[in-house]
């Protein structure tokens, strides 16, 4: 069985390939030559997903699924949210965190939690399976793994940062973690011919 990851990204392809069940080839669209820029103009991260597993099943017919995650935070009214990835406007890591650092200066209240929603496309319809780990945002970097803002995020009930953790301990625990038990449930329990 073939599935479709609605992405460019290798590290997400990677980090996922990890979780589905093993009778699954997992397929990302450089695997079909697609290029395209999705312009994600929903306004939830449920919405984005959406758009983009839509795309991909219609380019594809392959049943497809996409992720939306981010960072929200408390104190700062929600965000970055569904901007996460272009925070700063740059599409650097370094330079998104940098800037949540910047905003969160002095600033006691630094819960928040990461959010991984997960929308599945097939010829049946659409399904959506959401994730979430609520934790502190750190007032410094602290770990060279993970991507994003897991250097600066720490779960609740952890003393380390999710970019000190090992790749095995994040994905037991994570957002897109709890998301993926969920879709693995749908994919066991449910047949996609």
């Amino acid at each position: 069985m073939k599935l479709l990851l609605a992405t460019h990204n290798q590290h997400k392809k990677e980090e996922f390939s990890k979780m589905i069940p093993s009778e699954y080839e997992l397929l990302s669209f450089d695997d079909f030559n697609i290029h395209d820029e999705i312009e994600e103009t929903g306004r939830t991260f449920a919405e984005n997903a959406k758009i983009k597993s839509d795309f991909g099943f219609l380019k594809t017919k392959i049943p497809c699924f996409a992720d939306d995650s981010g960072l929200v935070i408390e104190s700062l009214n929600g965000e970055p949210g569904i901007y996460s990835s272009r925070y700063a406007g740059t599409g650097n890591s370094s330079d998104n965190i940098n800037k949540v650092l910047e905003k969160l200066n002095g600033i006691k209240n630094r819960s928040a939690y990461f959010i991984s929603v997960i929308s599945f496309t097939t010829e049946k319809g659409n399904f959506i399976f959401e994730g979430k780990i609520h934790g502190e945002i750190l007032t410094q970097i602290q770990g060279e793994d993970g991507f994003g803002y897991d250097p600066i995020f720490k779960p609740n009930n952890y003393s380390i940062s999710f970019a000190e953790m090992t790749p095995n301990q994040k994905n037991e625990i994570s957002h897109r973690a709890v998301a993926f038990d969920k879709f693995n449930n749908f994919l066991k329990n449910n047949s996609l011919k």
